[in-house]
């Protein structure tokens, strides 16, 4: 896969159009990398289009979308498809990833909803993500979702995530808080989900806060601090399979920039931390 995002050892953050101004003002030297959804940007100009040129002309940045509804059965909007690419050539942006999931039917829900896990669903949703990977002209990135229900289930989350990106021949995005979401929410372990990914495939991951609703129920809202079980998981994720470019996700309650930043700087002590064990072992 191309991509700008080249480093293993990279720190990056979701750009929000509320720190924009401070982030063209004083760019954080911690941040390597920024996210971007192009649906919130593909139409805007004005101020808030030429302070994001501004920024995809000095940094690194990648595309994470939010509507393109993989496992929908609605037809693939491939105008949108086209936009995209457009909107990537312009900011001369080389990588886009999506969720496994659904957001449309007959029209837009506005939610990620859950693909039943089955083998047709499976070569549905892999059909679909071939065909946007054709129109973008490179491979894209499939990221594994927080889900509260699973109807229709006929085979485990792990197996049908890589069904699909084995069929696809796709990369993967690996959200590590989704991770530990649905293993408390669907009682399994964490830690063997992690073993059973296909690691050669990640191009790189997110990590985010959640939500407590309760002991044995967690909401994925990308609202909250990053709480210690996550940490350790990506640590975890680290040990087995070395450094990978890791993105902090903040959507709302977004604090102060330096609250953020601490965030960040987390990651980028736990790779330094992780090649420093290694290059004491060699």
């Amino acid at each position: 896969m191309d991509t700008r995002v080249t480093r293993k050892h990279a720190a990056g953050l979701g750009l929000r159009r509320s720190f924009i101004s401070q982030i063209l003002a004083a760019p954080p030297e911690s941040v390597s990398f920024y996210e971007i959804a192009p649906e919130n940007w593909i139409t805007i100009g004005g101020k808030l289009g030429k302070q994001l040129r501004t920024l995809t002309e000095q940094f690194d940045f990648v595309c994470h979308g939010l509507s393109l509804s993989l496992g929908g059965s609605d037809p693939l909007d491939e105008n949108f498809v086209h936009d995209i690419k457009r909107f990537m050539q312009t900011h001369q942006i080389k990588f886009y990833s999506e969720h496994l999931s659904y957001c449309s039917q007959d029209g837009h829900l506005y939610d990620l909803m859950p693909i039943p896990f089955t083998e047709a669903a499976a070569a549905h949703v892999a059909g679909r993500i071939a065909r946007v990977q054709d129109i973008l002209g490179h491979k894209i990135a499939l990221e594994n979702v927080s889900y509260y229900a699973a109807p229709g289930q006929e085979m485990s989350e792990i197996d049908f995530f890589n069904t699909v990106v084995e069929s696809a021949d796709c990369n993967v995005l690996i959200d590590i808080n989704n991770i530990y979401v649905n293993s408390v929410n669907h009682n399994y372990d964490a830690k063997a989900f992690l073993k059973a990914m296909p690691w050669h495939r990640v191009a790189y991951a997110h990590i985010a806060g959640h939500y407590v609703e309760a002991e044995d129920f967690l909401v994925d809202t990308h609202g909250a601090e990053i709480v210690d079980p996550v940490w350790s998981l990506l640590d975890q994720a680290y040990d087995l399979y070395g450094i990978f470019p890791t993105l902090l996700e903040r959507d709302f309650n977004i604090p102060p920039m330096a609250e953020l930043l601490r965030e960040v700087d987390t990651i980028n002590a736990m790779q330094t931390a992780w090649q420093q064990r290694h290059a004491q072992q060699a």
